[in-house]
């Protein structure tokens, strides 16, 4: 078997270290002794040791089944730098050459290679099969064995075809190990690998170096790029789930002097592991990744990991921030949360099987409970892998750092439950909202739901309060989404328990977490003007009065609160800067930005301002591919209809877009639509009451004309023929 000397030598001789970690030392032990062993470490806690060091003392050659192919390559040259040949350690997959391939058998057969390491897929080939039958294998390790898993959160089909080929090969010690596993999965694992008797070797999931912290996605460009020139020269990750925002996100943080490179699936293997070499040999300080990057990554002075999507689970989330501080320094670990993004990978759910839409449903139900959570990040955490965490504040998240306002919301609640009855349970969050804050959508008037009880009982709050009131009640489990009915609401027994008799439902207030490009938020609404230096915002608003004056327009189309209020925070001084402001484009900047620029630079002066700089991000020239789409199908006359269908969203999407685009500064003449929808006569009536009213809100313009008379589209549609013919 092994030498009688002690592992602590064997150790130092191999790797190069004085001792081991927590119970390293006796999960090698287990290993050695031919046992089946079970490893549950965080990212950082040392288990790759736990199968490379026995490898090295044992007959034989261990065979390491690994998902990716950057991750044996890594490993692979990590082992052969603390041994003398290369050919102590080898992988095989399907980015080698049959010479390399055939190179690489014949080590194995001439007992030169102790660790082999191999791709599931590669592992399911019929002559690997039979080459692995001639081979003295010391025992199997399963690296990353959450992907055995359904409940894991990288679930892949090929893991749980390893038995039955392990049986067929022959069989020998099975190691499996994971940095993430719930009670459930590491049941699931053991299981399927036919363990159960495994000796099991847990670490403590508390990572205390590792500072958490959720944010309201709200401008997370800017927000990401001021916080790397703050913390300039560190190294950092950034999560995105999509290819087409790693690709984007990369762009931007480069032509705002950050040196970053991107990291997906999509990019050729040459690409992907250059990028990935030139982060690990610190070329560059960040990448910008999906998913698919740092499994295994090496690399212990990651100083931060940003998501700029939530991940589609806690396991997911917990193993990606566990790339930040391996080295036990500083870590800050960064998410930008907003409900939309839940949303959108709860539609991804949709058509497939109902088991696996329960599963997903369940693992984001528990990421929404832990982002808006008013109680220590450190204790979901770690209460989701059954562990205790014994302080009420650990001193290095938000939460503890800076508490947020929680209120009473048991009256609200009981209202938004009793709106969930009267529709009989037929209808999703977000039309139940509507009920409730008494707004008169198509599908309320065709099923005369404004004579409901509960319409407009909510009127008290807006759309955002409501759902948050839904979101936060699922998360207390007193409602559920149905999903094989598309996510409608239902009550559950303790809901019903609620409503006979209310007890305290304690509500998070005061993160709000508005969407990206919010209509509240960008079409004059109170929340989004709020102003950063009162002074120049009231100075402002003269100068605006005056231009409007001037030009006999309304002053919200020259620029909008919103507009006004961002230029109070960011101080912009040049024209290219003002183009940067919430709602400003190049026409509008170009029209009326002279007097304002010039307005901004006297006070700054005035007043020795030092002009934050950095708060200005460069944006990439025709980054939105989706606007230049739309422009080009107005200018063809296309139906708004079409245009969605095209882009697989809805009419509703396509105005939001649109009204960006004119309050930009872009003219755009949507006449032949507005003629489609609406006759002529009531098209007059709308346009004069913009020209006559102080603000261009829809809900000021619906109750002055009346809601009955016109839907909130015809509002809108006008609203944004008005601002183009009038201020563009």
């Amino acid at each position: 078997m092994y030498k009688e000397v002690s592992l602590t030598e064997h150790l130092h001789e191999y790797f190069g270290f004085d001792r081991f970690k927590g119970e390293q030392e006796e999960a090698i032990k287990n290993v050695l002794e031919g046992n089946n062993t079970f490893v549950l470490m965080p990212t950082g806690g040392g288990k790759s040791l736990i199968y490379q060091l026995p490898a090295l003392l044992m007959e034989g050659t261990a065979i390491v089944i690994s998902p990716l192919i950057a991750l044996m390559k890594n490993q692979v040259d990590s082992i052969r730098g603390f041994g003398t040949a290369d050919n102590i350690a080898h992988f095989l997959n399907s980015s080698l050459t049959k010479a390399a391939i055939q190179e690489v058998k014949e080590d194995v057969l001439a007992g030169k290679t102790k660790l082999l390491y191999v791709a599931p897929e590669s592992l399911t080939k019929e002559d690997n099969i039979e080459f692995l039958k001639r081979v003295k294998i010391s025992f199997y390790a399963i690296d990353e064995a959450h992907c055995i898993s359904e409940w894991g959160h990288d679930f892949r089909p090929e893991y749980r075809r390893i038995r039955p080929i392990v049986n067929e090969i022959g069989p020998s010690p099975v190691i499996a190990l994971t940095a993430t596993a719930t009670a459930k999965v590491q049941h699931d694992i053991q299981k399927n690998l036919g363990i159960l008797d495994a000796n099991i070797f847990k670490a403590s999931f508390n990572r205390a170096n590792l500072y958490y912290e959720v944010r309201p996605k709200i401008k997370p460009e800017a927000q990401i790029i001021k916080f790397i020139h703050q913390n300039h020269g560190k190294s950092g990750i950034i999560y995105c789930l999509s290819r087409k925002k790693v690709e984007e996100l990369t762009e931007t943080l480069l032509v705002n002097g950050i040196k970053a490179l991107a990291y997906h699936a999509g990019m050729d293997a040459a690409t992907r592991s250059s990028n990935q070499d030139k982060f690990l040999m610190e070329e560059v300080d960040v990448i910008i990744a999906t998913i698919a990057f740092g499994m295994g990554i090496d690399k212990p002075d990651v100083r931060f990991v940003i998501h700029y999507d939530i991940p589609k689970s806690l396991e997911g989330y917990y193993q990606e921030t566990g790339r930040a501080g391996r080295d036990g320094g500083e870590g800050k670990c960064i998410t930008f949360y907003s409900y939309k993004d839940i949303q959108k990978l709860e539609k991804f759910m949709h058509g497939k099987p109902v088991a696996e839409q329960e599963i997903g449903s369940q693992l984001l139900l528990d990421t929404v409970s832990y982002a808006e959570s008013a109680i220590c990040r450190r204790i979901i955490l770690l209460h989701y892998f059954g562990e205790k965490y014994e302080q009420d504040n650990c001193g290095n998240c938000d939460n503890c750092l800076n508490p947020k306002e929680q209120i009473d919301a048991s009256k609200e609640l009981v209202i938004g439950l009793k709106a969930i009855v009267e529709v009989k349970e037929k209808y999703k969050a977000e039309h139940i909202t509507n009920i409730l804050v008494g707004k008169k959508t198509a599908a309320i008037k065709s099923f005369r739901q404004y004579t409901l009880d509960s319409f407009g009982a909510g009127q008290g709050y807006d759309e955002h309060f409501w759902n948050a009131i839904f979101r936060q009640a699922m998360i207390a489990g007193f409602i559920n989404k149905d999903i094989e009915n598309y996510g409608l609401l239902k009550i559950t027994e303790k809901g019903h328990a609620f409503l006979e008799n209310p007890t305290t439902f304690m509500l998070v207030r005061n993160h709000e977490y508005k969407e990206e490009g919010d209509s509240s938020e960008a079409y004059g609404a109170p929340a989004g003007a709020t102003s950063g230096d009162p002074t120049l915002f009231a100075m402002l608003k003269d100068l605006r009065k005056r231009t409007a004056q001037k030009l006999n327009l309304p002053p919200f189309v020259i620029f909008q609160d919103p507009s006004l209020a961002d230029m109070s925070i960011q101080y912009p001084t040049t024209m290219e800067e003002l183009q940067k402001m919430h709602g400003v484009g190049q026409g509008k900047a170009r029209r009326y930005g002279k007097e304002f620029i010039q307005l901004i630079r006297q006070y700054v002066e005035e007043n020795e301002i030092e002009h934050p700089l950095d708060m200005v991000v460069r944006s990439v020239a025709n980054k939105s591919k989706l606007k230049v789409f739309i422009i080009q199908s107005i200018d063809r006359k296309i139906p708004f209809e079409d245009i969605a269908a095209a882009k697989g969203l809805e009419v509703k999407d396509i105005l939001t877009e649109v009204e960006a685009i004119v309050n930009s500064g872009t003219r755009l003449n949507i006449d032949y639509y507005i003629d489609m929808v609406l006759d002529k006569e009531p098209q007059e009536d709308i346009f004069e009451y913009f020209r006559e009213a102080e603000d261009d809100l829809i809900e000021t313009a619906l109750a002055e004309l009346g809601e009955d008379e016109y839907s909130e589209e015809d509002m809108r549609l006008m609203r944004i023929k008005f601002m183009s013919d009038m201020g563009n």
